[in-house]
């Protein structure tokens, strides 16, 4: 548990709580592309898009731990989720391949600059279980990135 002081504390456990709204949706996402996806293309970002929201899920379980390891509470709906993403709600389900990789990597990237965030924010409150497991959450998020990125050239 930080040793900050309670506003460090605080906006840590709100920062956390964004960062697993995010997850949460991105993990909606990627899987509505990925029962969704069609064309050319339909094996390889079927199998990707899968791949990627394993990779996401698995770290909502982590996320919503350290909001609890510092005191707070987690989200605890689809409406607070709703509240606290950045990630935009996706139900057109005829996108075409390319669009769903151009929205995914536009949504990771933004994923990136809140766990950058949580970054900051976690040093500030002198938790440092959460500033060094946040440097494999950025990792993750940047292979997902560079992997989507790869597939539109």
């Amino acid at each position: 548990m930080p040793t900050a002081g309670n506003n460090a504390r605080t906006a840590l456990i709100e920062t956390l709580n964004g960062a697993l709204a995010d997850h949460l949706a991105l993990f909606v996402k990627t899987k509505n592309f990925h029962w969704h996806v069609a064309g050319p293309r339909f094996r390889d970002l079927h199998l990707l898009f899968d791949e990627q929201a394993q990779q996401i899920l698995a770290l909502v379980d982590v996320i919503g731990e350290r909001v609890r390891k510092n005191g707070g509470e987690t989200i605890t709906s689809i409406g607070a989720v709703g509240k606290l993403t950045r990630i935009a709600d996706e139900d057109d389900a005829t996108l075409d391949a390319q669009a769903m990789v151009e929205r995914l990597l536009a949504d990771n990237r933004q994923l990136r600059e809140r766990l950058e965030e949580v970054k900051a924010v976690s040093g500030e409150a002198d938790d440092h279980a959460t500033n060094g497991m946040v440097d494999d959450w950025i990792d993750q998020t940047e292979e997902r990135i560079w992997f989507l990125s790869q597939s539109l050239k």
